[in-house]
């Protein structure tokens, strides 16, 4: 009989990624844990200290996040909001850094994300982005080309799925589909 593999050994070999999208995560949950903690009946002084606490571990993600990209807040929002120019998406594509893949994800889902945003993100490291691109109607036909002819990556499927893939292309990655069922 084999003797059992501690888990936690193996977890604690592997350095975690600490990119935007779990340091926003991150705070989001500070701040549902602030809000629960300001509405609980606890003695004043204990309250206080954890709410001093919870704020500290909050403005340290923020700093996390500027460090990764500076003004980051403000840039995310600019990034969800609808009524962002393509330009105005397309510069903030221009100055994400390597660790921004939240940022990147959601201008690569933006409405209004130009054919050029998503050329340069169709290449990026996290695999979200990239889906984002292969199913974005902005996509430019050649970039859906090539993610289609990559048939060791699924994003030929959501090139598929693509509304603004050529028919012709569309039929091939059909094809595809019903020799894989």
């Amino acid at each position: 009989m084999k003797a059992s593999t501690d888990v936690r050994k193996k977890f604690r070999a592997k350095s975690a990624f600490r990119g935007s999208q779990v340091i926003f995560g991150e705070r989001q949950h500070l701040r549902e844990v602030l809000y629960s903690v300001r509405r609980t009946r606890l003695p004043q002084a204990r309250k206080q200290a954890e709410i001093r606490k919870l704020e500290r571990l909050i403005e340290a993600r923020n700093e996390e996040l500027n460090r990764i990209n500076p003004a980051w807040d403000r840039k995310f929002k600019k990034a969800h909001d609808p009524a962002t120019t393509p330009r105005e998406l397309l510069r903030l594509t221009v100055s994400l850094s390597r660790g921004d893949y939240l940022l990147a994800r959601v201008l690569a889902e933006h409405k209004n994300a130009s054919g050029e945003l998503l050329t340069r993100l169709s290449n990026h490291p996290y695999p979200a982005v990239r889906e984002n691109v292969a199913r974005h109607p902005n996509t430019p036909v050649e970039i859906l080309r090539e993610m289609a002819a990559d048939t060791s990556d699924t994003l030929w499927f959501l090139v598929a799925c693509n509304p603004s893939t050529p028919d012709h292309l569309r039929e091939r990655l059909r094809e595809r589909m019903k020799t894989m069922a």
